[in-house]
């Protein structure tokens, strides 16, 4: 066990610090302080960081942390904390972690007993879920889907009988896609799809996944789509074993998978869904 009391020590700190997802008003005061106080910052894109922190007058070695170098980068981290110094992790946009990288190497400084302080800032994911009109909570956070469809796909169904909120980011260019495999593996649901969060273009398209999709011809920016979870009424106690018997005897007495599948599920008034995902899971 860890514990961790961030500011009744001397160890060095890890700041995972969020910065604007567009106004860069919303950039705060604490954010600023620690930005300048710290000794190294590590980013996605040094450029991009480079801006920011020359808006707020930030001039601090920049060293940068990616996905695609997050296990030698991390390292580095770790090897500059190990001499005492403060490291701050920032993002390009929004909150670092959350569809961003930092996951490796906040595990790493927390298991070597460094301090991982969390500053309170700008997430598009929250922005957009308080808007979008749909309950609010519980909700579940998926992030982006993967690209190749039948990767997609799957993913969808494991969320499919979720009841809570979902939410997910896009990129514009696979917007209609990703929309469309929602509405086939989901369903007709409630959804809001906001875009350019906190910019001058912010925009909320609420409806059904139907009706947003028929918008999406020619939008642009990063986008957050929240999407109702499932409201059907929750299955009753399922003594899965009896129900794979009782289709693995249906199929012996001659009737195909799918014609024993739809009897059990009509004898037993459970979706027929369930029932498929059952027998595919005991076949592999």
């Amino acid at each position: 066990m860890i514990r961790q009391k961030s500011f009744e020590n001397e160890k060095p700190t890890l700041y995972l610090v969020p910065t604007p997802i567009g106004n860069l008003s919303e950039m705060t005061p604490r954010a600023i302080e620690v930005l300048s106080m710290v000794d190294v910052i590590a980013c996605e894109d040094t450029r991009t960081s480079g801006q920011l922190l020359k808006h707020f007058d930030i001039h601090k070695r920049l060293i940068s942390y990616q996905n695609f170098n997050e296990d030698s980068s991390s390292k580095g981290i770790i090897n500059l904390l190990s001499q005492g110094l403060n490291v701050a992790l920032i993002s390009d946009a929004g909150y670092p972690l959350l569809s961003d990288p930092g996951q490796r190497v906040v595990q790493e400084a927390s298991a070597l007993g460094y301090n991982v302080v969390p500053l309170s800032g700008c997430n598009a994911m929250l922005n957009a879920l308080v808007a979008s009109g749909l309950i609010v909570q519980p909700f579940l956070f998926v992030g982006f889907l993967p690209a190749n469809k039948t990767d997609c796909y799957k993913k969808l169904n494991e969320y499919r009988n979720y009841p809570m909120t979902l939410v997910f980011y896009e990129a514009p260019h696979r917007i209609e896609k990703m929309l469309q495999a929602c509405l086939e593996v989901l369903g007709d649901r409630k959804c809001c799809l906001a875009r350019e969060l906190t910019k001058i273009h912010e925009e909320f398209i609420r409806g059904t996944i139907q009706e947003v999709l028929m918008e999406c011809d020619d939008l642009k920016g990063e986008m957050v789509v929240v999407i109702e979870g499932n409201q059907d009424e929750p299955e009753k106690d399922i003594d899965y074993s009896a129900i794979l018997q009782m289709v693995n005897e249906s199929i012996e007495m001659g009737l195909t998978k799918s014609d024993a599948v739809k009897e059990i599920s009509k004898k037993l008034g459970i979706s027929k869904n369930i029932i498929y995902d059952l027998v595919h899971h005991n076949q592999n």
